[in-house]
């Protein structure tokens, strides 16, 4: 397929609402990241604390990604109900209960429901954030502001990361991992309260016929006046006329290839092995000599370059694409994973400083290919290549895949790493082999085409 065939219209103005709006919706990232990384740093006291085996242990942190699969499957229906931002302040709700409660958990029962609320709302989060941000960005700057989704996913981990480090320095005993995981109360009830000045997407307000509002909108975007008439003609001609359009299945097959490409890159995004490294990080440093300090702190090296290098993204996805990025993604992934699992095989029987510096800086590695790549791409590439009339439900759909493979690959990562973690990092690096052929020969390109024009792009115009 040709790439980028489309004419880019003279790059719209950069305004505070359009900067600002961006900003506080992906705050819901941001929480993700957290929620998604915090458990890291408790998992070895949950276990004593509940007497939890590997596979108990396994479950308690998986039961936060059977939580995402309710919530991203869950969100796309009453965004297109009550609107992006109200499920967003929803979403936030279930952040701070959800934190509130894991601090004051009195079982493992009770752990596990508020960690499986937590779960809906990250899930719920990773749906209608990008969405939202999708939908207010001129086609110039979407790479670089539904990016911003991504850097706060990694800014959310970095945080927890360097959160559980600082907890652990209190020496506060057997009580530590409620202070890890209630300290998420903070940000979230700052989410909740900033989410009420942002304005509600244009496109939702232009499927329920409130075009003056919509009006508003554009132009406090930054649209230019002069073709706001024309954007919001090209808007209602994407959704259709019949509000039997506006509700119908995205499981359709004249939706097949954008279905295709969103499930295809939400299955590598987790058979890379992310959220096992960074749900497992000290873990798995431990497993590579490191002591429980040293551990916790090489986690916060992780997350420190996950955003170092997810900011580079943000950069130049606007740029250079999202397949270049994919490709250079690809390799950093396969060289990192291989010299990771030969190094946990070479070490076997005991790993030596060199070995474990090895592992630190290999994983170094993975994580700035992943931020470059897959982290950059995936929550603006599954946004983009739905038609507006079924975005919300597209977005679901592809963030219910991921969120699938990522239960799937936390629970069984602690019983296959503790069996081999050779075996485990070689697994992936064969899926990434496997994603590269992939991007390489299928993926197409998506950079600086207007949402209105894609679907002809991707060739399912109706």
């Amino acid at each position: 397929m040709q790439e980028n065939p489309l004419p880019v219209s003279d790059h719209p103005k950069l305004t505070s609402t359009l900067i600002i709006s961006s900003l506080i919706a992906a705050l819901g990232g941001l929480l993700f990241g957290f929620d998604t990384a915090v458990i890291s740093g408790a998992n070895d006291q949950l276990k004593n604390q509940f007497q939890l085996n590997e596979k108990e242990l396994g479950f308690t942190v998986a039961i936060a990604m059977l939580g995402t699969i309710i919530g991203s499957i869950g969100a796309g229906r009453p965004s297109n109900i009550w609107g992006r931002k109200v499920v967003l302040l929803v979403m936030a709700f279930f952040y701070f209960i959800s934190a509130l409660g894991c601090a004051l958990a009195w079982d493992w029962y009770s752990l596990l429901f508020f960690r499986l609320l937590g779960g809906v709302a990250v899930g719920g989060a990773s749906v209608v954030s990008p969405l939202y941000i999708t939908e207010i960005s001129p086609a110039y700057y979407r790479g670089r502001l539904v990016g911003i989704q991504q850097f706060n996913i990694v800014l959310g981990i970095l945080l927890a990361f360097l959160s559980n480090y600082l907890i652990g320095l209190q020496s506060l005993g057997k009580e530590e991992w409620r202070w890890m995981l209630g300290v998420q109360m903070i940000p979230s009830i700052l989410f909740f309260i900033f989410l009420f000045p942002i304005p509600e997407s244009p496109r939702w307000l232009v499927m329920k016929n409130r075009l003056s509002d919509a009006k508003d909108v554009l132009t406090r975007i930054g649209v230019h006046s002069e073709k706001i008439e024309t954007e919001l003609e090209a808007i209602q001609k994407s959704l259709g006329n019949s509000s039997q359009d506006h509700h119908q299945s995205v499981l359709r097959w004249v939706y097949q290839k954008p279905l295709f490409l969103a499930l295809m890159l939400a299955m590598f995004n987790q058979l890379s092995g992310i959220n096992a490294v960074l749900y497992y990080a000290p873990t798995i440093f431990e497993k590579a000599g490191a002591g429980k300090d040293s551990s916790l702190l090489q986690a916060v090296a992780i997350g420190s370059i996950n955003l170092l290098f997810t900011l580079l993204a943000m950069l130049v996805i606007d740029h250079l694409g999202r397949k270049k990025l994919m490709i250079i993604g690809s390799i950093g992934y396969i060289t990192s994973l291989i010299t990771t699992a030969g190094a946990f095989y070479w070490y076997r029987d005991g790993f030596t400083t060199f070995g474990s510096s090895l592992v630190l800086i290999s994983l170094l590695v993975f994580i700035a290919s992943h931020a470059v790549g897959q982290g950059a791409i995936i929550w603006v590439y599954i946004g983009e290549v739905f038609p507006n009339k079924v975005r919300a439900q597209g977005q679901s759909f592809g963030n219910s895949v991921h969120w699938i493979m990522a239960t799937i690959i936390t629970f069984i990562f602690p019983s296959f790493a503790s069996y081999s973690p050779y075996l485990a990092f070689s697994f992936f690096a064969l899926m990434m082999v496997f994603q590269l052929i992939w991007t390489l020969v299928l993926m197409p390109e998506t950079k600086g085409i207007p949402l209105e024009q894609l679907q002809k792009h991707l060739g399912v115009d109706q």
